[in-house]
């Protein structure tokens, strides 16, 4: 299948592909991400951890204070496989693309958005009983880059072509056709449409409305810091 329409993640030039050029032009919060799940793969393909220690589980993590399960529950994504290699592909693109796109010179809001993602997934996994929330998040991904550019044309395996915003419905039905469980994927979709609306409608709204508050999803100063993009407020003076 092909979801293109914007440069493909890696390039092979005349003397061949690169990977390590690659790896290191990825931006630095999506390569953290892609290097997080690799590894996380690579060690239980080689037993030095245990899936059973990293999936999402209320009663362990909040009972039994397990709470590196928090942050392990999104970057595993099965061991490797076709289904592995495919879902780093997504991971990689869109994380990737959103990063040097949308938020080019916004690190932090960037950061802001992953933690939205994963606290509102984490509030909505007890619920649905997933146990790995790494598809969902970068699901989430694929539905705020789709919005974001609404004039992008993609193809599905060659069959028909659609604009971008479908991305996700389109992938969405495909595991529906495939026979998989459709939970992961809808709560990617869900969180994305939450944030796209808070992040990108809302201000809009209040702009036009004169409310008072204008944005609700923004870094803490301590955020733009760690991210290297926070800048001291200019004093007028008269």
């Amino acid at each position: 299948m092909d979801f293109g329409g914007a440069a493909a993640i890696g390039g092979a030039g005349d003397a061949g592909f690169d990977f390590m050029s690659w790896y290191m032009d990825i931006p630095v919060i999506s390569r953290l991400y892609f290097t997080g799940a690799f590894l996380t793969t690579a060690g239980c393909a080689l037993d030095i951890i245990s899936p059973f220690s990293l999936y999402f589980n209320f009663d362990l993590i909040f009972h039994q204070g397990q709470l590196w399960r928090l942050i392990t529950t999104y970057l595993f994504f099965g061991m490797f496989s076709i289904d592995f290699l495919f879902h780093m592909y997504f991971l990689v693109r869109y994380c990737r693309m959103l990063e040097e796109g949308d938020f080019r010179g916004r690190t932090a809001h960037f950061v802001m958005m992953i933690l939205f993602g994963v606290t509102f997934m984490t509030a909505v996994a007890p619920f649905v009983s997933v146990h790995f929330l790494g598809s969902s998040l970068s699901f989430m991904m694929v539905y705020v880059w789709g919005r974001r550019n609404e004039d992008m044309r993609m193809s599905f395996l060659g069959v028909f072509t659609f604009n971008a915003p479908y991305l996700p419905w389109v992938m969405l039905a495909f595991s529906m056709l495939l026979g998989h469980s459709v939970t992961i994927d809808a709560i990617g979709i869900l969180v994305g449409h939450t944030y796209y609306f808070l992040e990108y409608v809302y201000p809009a709204v209040a702009e036009i409305r004169g409310w008072k508050t204008k944005k609700i999803i923004e870094p803490p100063r301590v955020l733009h810091w760690l991210c290297g993009t926070y800048q001291e407020p200019h004093l007028h003076q008269d």
